[in-house]
């Protein structure tokens, strides 16, 4: 069942990656690009890394995504076009939910020993993670956070500079 699920997901990951190379919106990208991360945090649930899954949704498909669109807003990438919907949602999007969702209500009655679940002793807590983030990992952590800053005040002097007219030299 892992092996079905990985190639299902890994496809939404594929196909998100795609999706997101052929929009011609930047918010459309960004919107690909959750579909993406939230592809990978099902793939790290079905290696058994569920703290590195929750912090992807979390800080990848939440954080990351709102400062990308909030970039994508300051910067005024462009009129939006009023359609109804995206041709490739329509062909591919609606079948392979009920697809997905068939599958996930077979594995669910099908599924043995629900309740029974065992932990083994090589695992992984918190603490061990977070010391080595936050000791052996210290500074490319901070470069990234930096990095980013640097993104951000980047986005703001580029739509603080006006439409090219030379309004901000006064």
């Amino acid at each position: 069942m892992h092996l079905i699920l990985f190639f299902l997901f890994a496809g939404f990951c594929l196909a998100g990656a795609i999706n997101l190379l052929l929009q011609s919106h930047p918010i459309n990208s960004a919107l690909s690009l959750i579909v993406v991360m939230v592809s990978l945090a099902v793939l790290y649930l079905l290696l058994g890394a569920e703290f590195l899954a929750a912090a992807q949704v979390i800080v990848y498909a939440g954080a990351i995504m709102v400062l990308f669109t909030f970039v994508v807003m300051l910067l005024n990438a462009g009129r939006e076009d009023r359609t109804l919907g995206s041709k490739s949602a329509r062909s591919l999007g609606f079948p392979a939910v009920t697809v997905l969702l068939a599958i996930l209500a077979t594995v669910i009655l099908h599924i043995q020993g629900l309740g029974s679940a065992s932990l083994n002793q090589g695992l992984t807590t918190t603490e061990d993670l977070s010391r080595v983030l936050f000791h052996e990992l210290l500074l490319p952590f901070e470069v990234t956070s930096v990095l980013i800053l640097i993104a951000i005040l980047g986005a703001v002097a580029l739509a603080r500079a006006g439409d090219g007219e030379g309004t901000a030299s006064k």
